[in-house]
Order: C-alpha cells, then sequence, then structure tokens
C-alpha cells in the first residue's frame, strides 16, 4: 500500500463528453492503491449566497485552485495524448511545467510513444532543411516522442493511466529498497541562479526555435528590447554551466539541450511567450508550455503574445451556446473570454502586436509596479 504520495492528475477529460466519469474513475484507481488525489475540481468554487460570478474571476478560480492543488502534490501523472492538432493540451503541459518546477515526480502516459518524425504525418521533407510543417516551419527533433521539455522533465509511459499509475507504484517500491543503502531523494537538475544583473532579464519561450536562422532572426528582437532597457535571451543562446553534450543518443542529446531551457527560465525575470497555434492545431508549442508552468512557480512575470487574441469560443469552430460550445469530436471549448486555456489566461498577460509593443509593453510594467 502506498504512502504519503499526493499525485495531481492533469489531463483535458473535463472537456470531454462524459469525462469527468473516467476522471472520477481514475481517481478511485489511484485511491484504492493508497495514494492521495488531489485535483482542481476539489474545491467549491461559489459559495451558495455568492451572486454570480464574472467569467474572467471564474477562470482566475480555477487557476488558483490547480495551483494550490499542485503545490500539495509531490507528483503528476499527465495525459499527453493530442487534442485539437498535433500536440497535447497546453493547460496540462503547463500544469506538468509547474510539477516540474515544484520538485514532483513527473509522469505522462500516451497511446503513441513513436517519435514524432512518425506520429506527425502532415510533415513534408524540404531538401536542404529537414522536414517541415504545414506552416512551413521545422519539425525539431522528429526523434523524440514529444518536444524536448516534455520528453526531459517526465517519464513517459505507452499505454493508460493505469499503466502509468502501475509503473510510479514500481518506481516507489524500488526507491524504498534503496533507501536502506543510501537517500535516494530527487532533485531538480539546475544550475544557480545568477543575481549580478544590472537589468531586467527577458525569456522569449519561442515555437520558431528549432528554425535553423533562428539566431539570426532573433538579433532584431534583441535591439527591440535593448532600447527599452531589457536585456533578452532566446533558447538558442548559451546557458552558463549548461553546456551542451555532444553525442548521437537522442535523449542525452534531448536533455542536455533541456537543462538550457529551464536554466534561462530559472535565470530570467520576466518570460515572454509565443502562444500561437501550433503545427495546424489550435494549442501552443509544448515547448512553451512547460518553460510557462516552470516560469509560474518560480515567480517570473508572464507575458504572452498571440496573433489572434479572440475568445476561444470564437477561434475554434463549435456549435455555439445551444451545443454548450462542443466542436466536432463533442469536446467543449472553454468559455471565459479568452484565446486560451486558462492555466494561460490567468497566468499571463496576453497581449497581440509587435516585438516593439512587447517591450514597451514589459518596460512599462516593471515602472508601474504591475
Amino acid at each position: 500500500m502506498i504512502k504519503d504520495q499526493h499525485i495531481y492528475i492533469a489531463g483535458p477529460l473535463c472537456f470531454y463528453e462524459e469525462g469527468y466519469s473516467l476522471w472520477n474513475a481514475y481517481r478511485k484507481e489511484a485511491e484504492y492503491y493508497g495514494f492521495h488525489v488531489t485535483l482542481p475540481n476539489d474545491v467549491k468554487l461559489v459559495s451558495d449566497d455568492e451572486p454570480p460570478v464574472e467569467k474572467e474571476e471564474m477562470s482566475r478560480r480555477i487557476f488558483r485552485n490547480c495551483a494550490d492543488s499542485m503545490s500539495k502534490s509531490n507528483g503528476i501523472i499527465v495525459n499527453l495524448e493530442t487534442y485539437r492538432g498535433s500536440e497535447p493540451d497546453g493547460g496540462s503541459i503547463f500544469e506538468l511545467g509547474m510539477a516540474y518546477g515544484l520538485g514532483a515526480r513527473c509522469y505522462g502516459f500516451t497511446r503513441d510513444k513513436r517519435r514524432t518524425g512518425i506520429k506527425y504525418q502532415a510533415a513534408r521533407y524540404c531538401e536542404g532543411s529537414g522536414a517541415k510543417d504545414t506552416n512551413g516551419m521545422t519539425v525539431g527533433h522528429p526523434e523524440l516522442p514529444f518536444s524536448v521539455d516534455v520528453t526531459s522533465a517526465a517519464k513517459i509511459i505507452e499505454g493508460s493511466f493505469s499503466d502509468c499509475l502501475k509503473a510510479y507504484m514500481t518506481d516507489l517500491e524500488e526507491e524504498s529498497k534503496l533507501r536502506a543503502v543510501r537517500n535516494t531523494a530527487s532533485e531538480t537538475d539546475s544550475i544557480p541562479v545568477k543575481e549580478d544583473r544590472k537589468r531586467p532579464l527577458v525569456y522569449y519561450a519561442s515555437a520558431d526555435r528549432d528554425e535553423p536562422d533562428a539566431s539570426q532572426r532573433y538579433i532584431r528582437i534583441r535591439e527591440i528590447f535593448d532600447k527599452y532597457g531589457l536585456d533578452i535571451v532566446f533558447p538558442t543562446d548559451p546557458a552558463a554551466g549548461a553546456d551542451d553534450i555532444a553525442t548521437d543518443d537522442p535523449y542525452t542529446k534531448a536533455y542536455s539541450i533541456f537543462r538550457r531551457y529551464q536554466q534561462h527560465v530559472r535565470d530570467c525575470d520576466i518570460i515572454l511567450l509565443d502562444l500561437n497555434d501550433f503545427r495546424g492545431g489550435y494549442e501552443p508549442d509544448s515547448d512553451v508550455s512547460f518553460e510557462a508552468g516552470l516560469a509560474y512557480v518560480l515567480g517570473k512575470k508572464l507575458f504572452g503574445f498571440m496573433d489572434d487574441c479572440r475568445p476561444m469560443t470564437e477561434r475554434i469552430p463549435n456549435g455555439g451556446e445551444a451545443s454548450d460550445f462542443r466542436d466536432f469530436n463533442g469536446m467543449k471549448v472553454e468559455n471565459f473570454n479568452a484565446p486560451l486555456n486558462l492555466m494561460f489566461g490567468a497566468s499571463a498577460k496576453l497581449i497581440s502586436g509587435t516585438f516593439e509593443e512587447y517591450a514597451e509593453i514589459i518596460a512599462g510594467s516593471l515602472k508601474g509596479g504591475q
């Protein structure tokens, strides 16, 4: 029987028809084995004598419940199935980033652990530049089953929630054996943050980080932010102490890159998130989603930009109010007047415009103490 283990179950089941029934089945299975389960819907959001709550306030309350539930957990099991496109649910990956930042055990399950290059059949080979997605963007790291951050942060089990839960329990049992001879408490792999900066540091969590010319693209952005008294770093920039490892092993290489990405998040004061739809779906890039969650639990300021900031109910085709805003698969589209999942809408300031405007807004928020 498992003792003193609190797990957070993450996934978009709440948007599926009969999804709560399956979510509760997951809970009962975990509790049967002795786990304590924390779910964001455990807390009542509106008191009986309270007047109707505005949509934006409701999203903030749900987000706070998610964050509170996560802080009480020492592990997460996240559903990594694709969601409205080729990426997993962005809100779930945000929660994975939060869990990792809090030092929790991170597990994920999927029915398809094949490498991205095989799973993403919409990619097209372009001679001299590798595979491109439907938007003409480079398919980075096609040898991995998921993005660099997701693959590196989570132990990924091919199968069901039950399979993942059993793997989690097996690991706990094996660690209990080893505890007889040594302390095996896991720690987040990171390098100490440097605090000797003279100007605020922004990390640009970009979806175009795998483009061959990414570093060249970022030169102009750096110049713009410099004008506003801001330093900015990009995923392609080196991170002190997190040197890339020269290797042919895709997982070793991925974790080496992951150390660089997460070190940039830990070093920065502000994170600027490219939250545009990724690879023809309606979810952001998974690396960006993960880094958003990690940044949030580390106390960073979050700013996210999108080309289309209309509410989700307008951006994502659905049957309208008569169908409870369900899409063609019967999945409910969030209706909180935000352009994407509430994990982003309630944690980040969402903006649309140019990099000049983003730099001005960020600089202004620092002067105004916002």
